[in-house]
């Protein structure tokens, strides 16, 4: 049990940090800084992350990297089942933490939705976000892989490595679709988003439930084929 409270904290902490700063910055293509500062707090997050529950649960904190995993043999369904539930409820529980600090100190939410995710970037077009979460995550997820295999020679440096590409793809992608490439963390925030009012984010989650998916196994397929 101990594996699936570190990422249910983890997923909180990754929910609470990267999309409470996108709440509190916003991401208007007009003021880049807010772009750096959504990227860099999702990627500093995983770093942190990585450092203080990866020896406990591999700091997975999403569900396409669980995937990816799972589909590499690094754990069983039944495993993977546990990590899904764990991660979903740590993303609804820090969606639930925002809502407390944003309602209570009434703190305007410069996104319109506690941080999730839409298809405004790519002008509404569905086939254009799925691949732009297919793409982001099979980087995202292949960068996992590779640095956690065990013929990597990354030593200590694993988690900064994957913070760092991250915080890379968030840059592409959030004046796209507001980077995604985790379920867990796109579903949190949607249903927070509607509890609140708003509804718009339900309608296109599924973009970003399996796109990050897709991504995940084509990254998992691939990176074993080329580690063969």
């Amino acid at each position: 049990m101990k594996k699936y409270l570190a990422e249910c904290i983890g997923t909180a902490t990754l929910v609470i940090l990267g999309c409470g700063t996108a709440m509190l910055v916003g991401c208007d293509a007009a003021a880049g800084s807010g772009y750096l500062l959504t990227a860099l707090a999702f990627g500093l997050t995983i770093v942190a992350m990585a450092y203080s529950i990866g020896n406990i649960s591999g700091c997975h904190i999403n569900p396409a990297v669980s995937l990816g995993v799972l589909l590499t043999g690094g754990m069983d369904v039944k495993e993977f089942v546990g990590y899904v539930i764990s991660q979903c409820v740590g993303a609804f529980a820090g969606s639930g933490i925002l809502a407390l600090i944003f309602g209570l100190g009434k703190v305007t939410d410069m996104t319109g939705g506690f941080g999730a995710n839409g298809l405004a970037g790519v002008g509404g077009n569905v086939l254009a976000g799925l691949i732009v979460e297919i793409v982001l995550t099979f980087i995202f997820v292949i960068a996992i892989l590779g640095v956690t295999s065990k013929k990597g020679n990354h030593g200590s440096f694993g988690g900064l490595v994957i913070g760092l590409t991250l915080v890379v793809v968030h840059i592409l992608g959030i004046g796209l679709t507001g980077t995604s490439v985790n379920p867990a963390r796109s579903i949190g925030p949607a249903v927070a988003a509607a509890i609140s009012g708003n509804t718009a984010p339900l309608a296109s989650l599924w973009v970003f439930i399996v796109g990050p998916l897709v991504g995940a196994a084509l990254a998992a397929c691939t990176y074993k084929a080329l580690e063969k």
